[in-house]
Parts: C-alpha cells; structure tokens; sequence
C-alpha cells in the first residue's frame, strides 16, 4: 500500500506549527525537512546547483556523500531525501513503503535512502 507524501514546491510554507505538528504525524517530518531544503536554497545556491546537477553534498541528515568509500553502497535517511529535493526545487514526492536508489554525480557512490533505521543505523 502506498505511504506517498506529496507537497508541491508552488504552496507556502507553513507557519507557526508546534515541534509536534512540524515532526509527528502522517508525513513524520519529511515535510519540515523539504521546507528547510527550500530555505537553504535560498541561502546557499552554490549548494542548490550542486544538488541540481546530481550531487549528494553533505547536509543534516545521513545520505550525502563527500567522497567515495570501499562499500559499493550505502545508506541515506529520507529525511535528507526530502531535504535535497526541496533543494533542488522539486515537489516534495517520496514513498514511505518504497526505498530509492540515487548515484552521486560527483562520487559515482549509489545510496539508498530508506525509512528503515537499522539499515542506515551504523552508516
């Protein structure tokens, strides 16, 4: 069954939310971390057009990649997903039910950003 959050980069941000509202509940704080996505933007393009152009820069959650390990993979959170994708402009658009596969366009590395916390645990 899909678990999709969905919020199009067109609607405002919203105000004056509780820490309850912001990070518990059906989107479980995807959407706060898309908003601060679209807040750093705005306040680092440099970082904006490196997402753009299919870089996974290191932000506030696990899933960025500065440069490439041994493991042929690894694993990301999809709050930071949300994150980049706010970054990049994009519609707030992730499944909870499905994991998805990026490759960093400066590393090569493949992560794999998942809600499941045991696999992204000891990352």
């Amino acid at each position: 069954m899909s678990q999709r959050i969905y919020r199009s980069f067109n609607e405002p941000k919203r105000e004056g939310l509780s820490w309850d509202a912001r990070w518990i509940g059906r989107d479980k704080g995807l959407i706060t971390c898309w908003e601060l996505g679209r807040e750093r933007r705005n306040k680092e393009p440099e970082l904006a057009e490196r997402a753009i152009n299919g870089e996974l820069p290191t932000l506030g959650w696990k899933g960025g990649v500065e440069k490439r390990i041994k493991k042929k993979e690894k694993y990301g959170t999809l709050y930071y997903l949300a994150e980049w994708q706010g970054l990049r402009g994009e519609d707030l658009d992730i499944d909870l039910s499905e994991e998805i596969e990026l490759i960093c366009s400066k590393t090569g590395m493949k992560v794999i950003y998942t809600g499941d916390v045991k696999k992204y645990g000891n990352a």
